[in-house]
């Protein structure tokens, strides 16, 4: 890596703010410097500077920041043992000192006021839930600050934000299939939250506020301003969602109109409102897409991609009233990319592209594959090789995979993935059911009673591999994490024949006494995406059937490599480590089986990026030694 990189400065009122890394420092710096007339100052400010905040701790993690709307105060939250509960600090941005402002017990998510003198803030409860939400005034003890909202049902998460327009504090609650939205005008932080629309088994919503260009002085006779509408993303009557519009205050759906209406197999993940546009975020044929429409008038432009297999994400766009769409991109063979999209012109220019010193895209090819399920179900497959890779079934192959939740695991760019790629790997990754990469259908077809078909999905993509000569049974190995570590184990147990290594780090392998257990961090939201065997016996029986832990049995695995995090609080240690001592008792081979444990982190392993890089190569070593 380069000794020292800048990312892509990002504009926020009369600054730009970006981040800098240095090679031989675990953490970033965060700096911002004066903007004006498109062209930088060369004063810089340092904003926060983790590496000095993380003396002393063997794990570290900033989880909320946010300038406050008068960029004089900084609002960041801090995790020192990788528990994902944080204590909020409120920075003064012109003396670079901390207030006596310090708040603790946070979850993710911090919101300012208009006036920057309050902020609001999630309490998580004893299983980690976020479940309320307060407001601090700034200058005042936290034991002071005020309970806005609590959310008494177990199955839903609570969130707080800004609306971009910055005229709204947004509350959002949600389950794995229901949401709600309730507002607080941010100039009157002390206003209690009205509810946009009322929660309904099923249905999803989220909203975002587009303001009407010649109302902000102009009051309707509830209080509402006049022509300001919600744009509203929703699966009401819309299996893969659509956008929508609806006034302030007009709580009936039936009343809501489609901006970008509903198209079935064209999932629309995402949206960001603007000023004058709504960009869509949507995903058809398994790979995302971005529209861009016009308020005014409905007009739509979609972004040109140049690749066949790809990633595209918007970015940070904190400017509401913004001329450029800021997004990423990238692919196997593309490093990341910053661009910026003109909504008028729609001309797209590069602001900045990764270095990766050294590398040739034109070294490598990536492609996008098809193979056939158990039920004739097609299912993608990208593939990125070394264009001297031999593909006569010789070479070595590392299949990744996930398959929950609706997240889609997308071809991404990975310099370490490089590593492989040179000494002559294939790379696959399995775009599975259970995952969202072809629509809510997707997703459906692979949860609850429909589990199994992830599983058999990722050995279908296993076996077109080694039928296609692009590796064979003997030097394939699988990879997965959280989600796709139940994946890992499902699979190894159901054809521990088509892997020769296998890693699960930080794997959900002991499902049926997880979710059995309402008190343990996460379970109670959980049964909506898994089934609940407390309740019913059909959940039970079915989880019972692919479980990874007890379904081990006496006969050969493939070589494993399992990490499991000790603060986690998502997956308990215990499980992977339990999981680990049942396959020593019982399996019949001696193929290498390692227990990785980091003491000192949880979920998403060490935080240093130099620690990070340390455990990413005891992974990448551990698949180049078991399948040589």
């Amino acid at each position: 890596m380069l000794p020292v990189a800048d990312s892509a400065p990002v504009r926020k009122g009369p600054w730009e703010y970006f981040e800098r890394s240095f090679s031989d420092q675990p953490y970033v710096k965060h700096l911002r410097h004066p903007w004006g007339h498109g062209i930088k100052s060369a004063v810089e400010e340092v904003v926060l500077d983790e590496n000095a905040l993380a003396v002393g701790h063997d794990f570290f993690e900033v989880g909320s920041y946010e300038i406050s709307p008068d960029h004089r105060l900084l609002a960041y939250a801090l995790d020192t043992n990788g528990g994902e509960v944080y204590e909020l600090r409120i920075r003064n941005l012109e003396t670079s000192e901390d207030l006596a402002d310090e708040i603790p017990n946070l979850y993710y998510g911090v919101a300012w006021s208009k006036d920057s003198r309050s902020i609001f803030y999630t309490r998580p409860d004893e299983a980690v839930r976020p479940y309320q939400v307060w407001r601090h005034q700034i200058g005042t003890p936290s034991t002071e600050d005020k309970l806005i909202f609590e959310e008494p049902d177990e199955s839903f998460f609570v969130s707080v934000y800004e609306s971009r327009s910055g005229d709204y504090i947004l509350i959002g609650t949600g389950s794995r299939i229901t949401s709600d939205v309730r507002y607080i005008p941010s100039d009157t932080p002390e206003a209690a939250p009205r509810l946009v629309a009322q929660r309904r088994h099923g249905i999803e919503y989220e909203v975002d506020h587009l303001r009407a260009a010649n109302s902000a002085s102009v009051e309707r006779t509830d209080g509402e301003p006049a022509n300001d509408q919600w744009a509203i993303l929703t699966n009401d009557n819309a299996l893969d969602f659509r956008v929508a519009t609806a006034a302030i205050g007009d709580s009936e759906p039936e009343r809501w109109r489609d901006l970008a209406p509903h198209r079935m197999g064209t999932r629309i993940a995402e949206m960001d409102v603007f000023e004058k546009h709504v960009v869509v975020s949507e995903r058809r044929d398994g790979l995302e897409h971005l529209r861009v429409i016009r308020v005014a008038d409905g007009n739509e432009q979609s972004i040109q991609m140049p690749d066949p297999v790809y990633t595209v994400a918007t970015g940070a766009n904190p400017e509401y009233s913004s001329e450029t769409l800021r997004y990423s991109y990238a692919s196997p063979t593309q490093p990341p990319q910053d661009l910026d999209y003109n909504f008028e012109s729609g001309s797209t220019s590069i602001v900045k592209e990764t270095e990766i010193p050294g590398f040739n895209k034109d070294q490598y090819i990536c492609e996008r594959s098809w193979a056939s399920a158990d039920d004739g179900t097609q299912i993608p497959i990208s593939i990125v090789y070394k264009k001297t890779t031999p593909l006569d079934g010789t070479a070595p192959c590392l299949l990744y995979g996930y398959g929950s939740y609706e997240i889609c695991i997308e071809p991404s760019f990975s310099s370490a993935r490089l590593s492989l790629l040179d000494r002559g790997f294939v790379y696959a990754i399995a775009h599975i059911r259970g995952g969202g990469e072809m629509g809510r259908s997707w997703y459906e077809q692979g949860r609850l009673l429909q589990k199994r078909n992830t599983f058999t999905d990722f050995i279908s993509c296993a076996e077109y591999l080694c039928s296609e000569n692009y590796t064979s049974a003997m030097r394939l190995g699988a990879r997965g994490r959280s989600a796709g570590g139940l994946l890992m184990g499902a699979v190894s147990n159901l054809a521990p024949h088509a892997f020769r290594a296998i890693s699960a780090e930080v794997p959900f392998v002991d499902c049926v006494s997880t979710m059995s257990d309402p008190a343990l961090p996460l379970t109670v939201g959980e049964w909506e995406e898994w089934g609940n065997p407390i309740e019913s016996r059909a959940d039970y029986e079915y989880m019972l059937s692919y479980s990874p832990y007890d379904n081990v049995e006496n006969h050969p695995y493939p070589a494993m490599f399992v990490a499991a995090g000790l603060n986690d609080p998502r997956v308990m240690y215990w499980e992977p480590a339990k999981w680990v001592a049942k396959h020593r008792a019982l399996r019949s081979d001696t193929n290498l089986l390692i227990l990785r444990t980091e003491m000192g982190s949880g979920h998403g392993g060490p935080s240093g990026r130099q620690d990070a890089w340390r455990e990413e190569a005891a992974v990448l070593a551990f698949f180049v030694h078991a399948l040589s």
